[in-house]
């Protein structure tokens, strides 16, 4: 892995990370493809912030000149999502994987948060919509965002796959996102066209 440099404001040595086990909390791809070693896992919630197609992608999900749309954490409401615990000895490795994957452009912002796991609370870290960077949609309308999913495709393949893997996995969990169903059957309409 190529190192990344310390004096990044967004490094994750500026964090406050626990000398022990660390969770993780998920919301989109990280929950169906992690990016690191973990010992456990559970569903999760994350109040004050929601998910949301929200983050321009030029690379995964899109390109430089047709960018998809990808989930970040914004502002408002509550997140069902999925946690990750990864054992002390296995942090290293998992944080560089992390970064190298998420946080190339610094399009999210990482915080260690609260987040609840069955009856306990944990402090998790996760990464939240950078609202100040240039690959922030904002709060897109549905129609606008199904447009974007439905004609994108990037390196990890259709923007529409996202959404359905997402999906895929939330259910799986028992969480009914109703918002990324509608955004599905929005898609699902303009394929149809």
């Amino acid at each position: 892995m190529v190192p990344l440099p310390h004096d990044d404001p967004f490094h994750y040595s500026r964090l406050d990370l626990p000398r022990a086990d660390l969770w993780i909390f998920t919301y989109g791809s990280l929950m169906w493809d992690p990016a690191f070693r973990f010992k456990s896992s559970a569903p999760a919630l994350l109040r004050g912030y929601h998910r949301a197609f929200c983050i321009y992608s030029s690379r995964y999900r899109g390109t430089v000149s047709a960018p998809g749309l990808v989930l970040g954490l914004d502002r408002g409401g509550a997140c069902k999502g999925k946690a990750y615990c990864i054992a002390a000895a296995d942090v290293p490795d998992a944080l560089e994987a992390l970064w190298l994957r998420e946080m190339r452009r610094k399009v999210y912002v990482p915080r260690m948060l609260p987040v609840g796991i069955g009856a306990e609370r944990q402090t998790a870290l996760t990464f939240l919509a950078n609202r100040c960077h240039d690959g922030y949609a904002g709060q897109l309308q549905l129609d606008t965002a199904a447009a974007i999913i439905a004609a994108c495709c990037g390196e990890r393949g259709p923007n529409v796959d996202y959404l359905l893997n997402t999906l895929s996995h939330l259910d799986a969990l028992g969480v009914h996102d109703r918002h990324l169903h509608d955004l599905l059957a929005a898609v699902r309409a303009r394929e149809a066209c």
